[in-house]
C-alpha cells in the first residue's frame, strides 16, 4: 500500500491487539466503544424516524380535510371577485389547486344536546381540488349537498356527541341574531344530515359541519365565498409560498398557512423533536468519547513503540496522527454499522414491530385506543447526514488530547525500563 505511514500504523492498532491479556482487554474496550456508537446512532435513527412517520400520519390527515393555505379578507367579509384571488394565486407555480368557501363558527342542535362548531360552506365539485376528503366524497357524500337542499355533513365524532345518524335532523343556531319587535331572535334553520366524515384527526372529527356554499351564504347573510383555500405542489412550502403570495394579492386579505392554523401542533412537534434528538445525541457523545479511555490505555501500551518510532525520526505530528486515524477509524466504522443498523430497522419496523407484538403477546398500538394502529417510520437524509457528521465529529474530537499525549512521550524516558 502507498498510504501514508501513519495510516499504515493506525489501522495496524485498530485491528490487532488480540494477544496477551493485556492487548486483548484494551481490544475488548474499542470493540465497546465501536458498537456503544453504534447503537447510539441506530438509536438515534429508529427514533427520529418513527417520530417523523407519526408526524407525516398525523399532518397527512389533518391536511385531508383543511387546506394548505387560506386567503380570506382581514374583516371577515365576503371577498369582492374570489375567481381573481384564485387567479392570482394560480400563478405560484406550488399552487395546483383554489376552491371558494365561507366558514364561520355557530351552534349545532339536536333535542337537548348543543356543541359548538366550526360550519363551512364549501363548493362540492371544487373542494375535491383542493382537499383529499372531498375528492374521496365528493361522487358520494358531497354530492348530496346541493343548494337550496340545506343538507349538512357532520365530523364523525360531532354527529356522535350529538346522536344523529345520516337522515336526522339538526338545527343551526347563526352567530349574530335577528332583531325583532320582540328583541334579538337567533337566526335558526333546520338542516338534514346527509351523511358524516372521518378524517383520522379527533378536533375535526368532532366540530367540523360542511355545508353548501348557496346554504351558508343565505343562513350567515354574506353576498359570496369569504375566502378561497389552496392546494400546493409540496405541503413543506407553505409558509415561502404563503409570504409570497402576501406580496402578490391586494392590501386587505390575510394569507394563512396551515402550519399557522395548527400552530401549536407544529411548534410542539418540531420542538419535541428537537429535544429527542439532543437526548439521544448525549448518548452517541458518551460512546463516542469512550474512544478517550481507549486510545489512553493503547498510547500507554505503544509507548516503548511510540519511543522507537521518535528515534526513528518520526516527529510528534505523524505519532499524533497515528492516533488521530486509531480513534477516527473507530468512529467510521461504528457510525457506519450505526447508519446501516438504523436504516435497517427504520425500513424493516412495520415487520420487525408485529413480529416482536407477536412474540410478546401484546399489542404497542391498539387500534381502539389510538387513531394509528401501525408503527410509522420515514427515514431522512436530512435527518440522517447530520447524525451520521456529528458522530464522526464527536469520534473526531474525543481523540484529540490521547494523540497529543502520545505526541509528547519522551523516547528516553520510555525506553529506561525496557
Amino acid at each position: 500500500m502507498n498510504w501514508p505511514y501513519e495510516w499504515q500504523v493506525g489501522w495496524r492498532y485498530t485491528r490487532a491487539g488480540r494477544s496477551g491479556r493485556r492487548n486483548g482487554f484494551i481490544s475488548f474496550i474499542s470493540a465497546v466503544s465501536m458498537l456503544g456508537i453504534a447503537l447510539g446512532v441506530a438509536a438515534l435513527i429508529i427514533v427520529l424516524s418513527v417520530m417523523n412517520g407519526f408526524q407525516k400520519e398525523v399532518r397527512d390527515r389533518m391536511l385531508s380535510i383543511i387546506p394548505h393555505i387560506e386567503i380570506f379578507s382581514a374583516q371577515g367579509t365576503a371577498l369582492p371577485d374570489w375567481h381573481a384571488t384564485a387567479d392570482i394565486a394560480r400563478r405560484n407555480a406550488q399552487v395546483v389547486g383554489a376552491a371558494p368557501y365561507i366558514s364561520t363558527q355557530a351552534l349545532v342542535s339536536r333535542g337537548d344536546e348543543m356543541r359548538g362548531a366550526i360550519v363551512r360552506g364549501i363548493s362540492p365539485a371544487e373542494e375535491a381540488s383542493v382537499t383529499a376528503l372531498g375528492a374521496q366524497l365528493r361522487d358520494s357524500t358531497f354530492a348530496k349537498l346541493q343548494p337550496g337542499a340545506w343538507n349538512i355533513v357532520l365530523g364523525i365524532e360531532l354527529a356522535r356527541l350529538l346522536g344523529v345518524v345520516p337522515g336526522d335532523k339538526v338545527t343551526i343556531v347563526a352567530p349574530g341574531g335577528q332583531v325583532t319587535p320582540a328583541g334579538v331572535v337567533p337566526r335558526l334553520k333546520q338542516f338534514t344530515v346527509a351523511g358524516t366524515f372521518e378524517a383520522g384527526h379527533y378536533e375535526y372529527d368532532s366540530s367540523l359541519a360542511l355545508i353548501h356554499l348557496d346554504d351558508a351564504a343565505r343562513l350567515f347573510r354574506v353576498e359570496g365565498p369569504t375566502g378561497v383555500q389552496l392546494k400546493l405542489a409540496d405541503v413543506q412550502q407553505a409558509r415561502s409560498v404563503a409570504a409570497q403570495l402576501v406580496d402578490k394579492l391586494p392590501d386587505g386579505l390575510v394569507v394563512r398557512d396551515w402550519t399557522r392554523v395548527n400552530r401549536n401542533w407544529y411548534d410542539a412537534v418540531q420542538i419535541e423533536k428537537r429535544l429527542m434528538a439532543i437526548i439521544l445525541t448525549l448518548i452517541v457523545a458518551v460512546a463516542a468519547f469512550n474512544l478517550v479511555s481507549t486510545l489512553v490505555m493503547t498510547v500507554t501500551d505503544k509507548r516503548a513503540d511510540i519511543a522507537i518510532l521518535r528515534t526513528l525520526g518520526a516527529s510528534p505530528r505523524s505519532v499524533m496522527g497515528i492516533f488521530i486515524v486509531q480513534g477516527a477509524l473507530a468512529g467510521v466504522i461504528g457510525t457506519f454499522a450505526g447508519v446501516a443498523l438504523g436504516l435497517l430497522v427504520a425500513f424493516n419496523i412495520d415487520v420487525i414491530v408485529p413480529a416482536i407484538e407477536h412474540l410478546l403477546g401484546t399489542t404497542f398500538l391498539p387500534g381502539s385506543v389510538y387513531l394509528i394502529s401501525r408503527m410509522p417510520s420515514q427515514p431522512l437524509a436530512t435527518d440522517i447526514v447530520p447524525i451520521a457528521l456529528v458522530s464522526l465529529a464527536l469520534a473526531f474530537v474525543a481523540t484529540l488530547y490521547p494523540s497529543w499525549r502520545a505526541s509528547r512521550v519522551n523516547p528516553a524516558q520510555a525506553l529506561r525500563y525496557e
